[in-house]
């Protein structure tokens, strides 16, 4: 959770980042998240750290920091699924529901490239 906060501070003073809300943390993921974004904009920069030793996130933290996975807001997520995996991607997660996105839920899938994609359904009000 230090690195998060860390990362926070440098975003924030270096690159005009603002804070969409605090560190949460999500058992399920194995993981304490923060979101940030860019004021007039659209698109979420999230803090991903692992919350234990053993968690999920502890084999990509080997690789190295930087880009870990890309996510989409969707409005099916089971239909972005299966469109997904027609299309030869592979399903690490069906949707489970995530405490980060308050009722909804989010699934993960993998490709070739071996970018993790995580589809997030849409909130109530079209909020990614």
């Amino acid at each position: 959770m230090q690195d998060i906060a860390q990362a926070t501070e440098h975003y924030v003073r270096r690159l005009g980042f603002e804070v969409s809300g605090p560190i949460i943390h999500d058992p399920a993921q194995t993981a304490y998240v923060r979101f940030l974004f860019q004021p007039g904009d659209s698109v979420f920069l999230e803090l991903v750290s692992p919350d234990r030793p053993d968690s999920k996130l502890s084999n990509a933290l080997k690789r190295g920091e930087g880009l870990n996975h890309l996510c989409y807001a969707v409005d099916d997520i089971e239909s972005a699924c299966r469109e997904l995996r027609s299309r030869g991607m592979y399903l690490l997660q069906a949707p489970v529901f995530a405490v980060a996105f308050p009722g909804r839920r989010l699934a993960w899938l993998i490709g070739r490239d071996r970018i993790p994609i995580e589809l997030v359904e849409r909130g109530p009000d079209g909020q990614p």
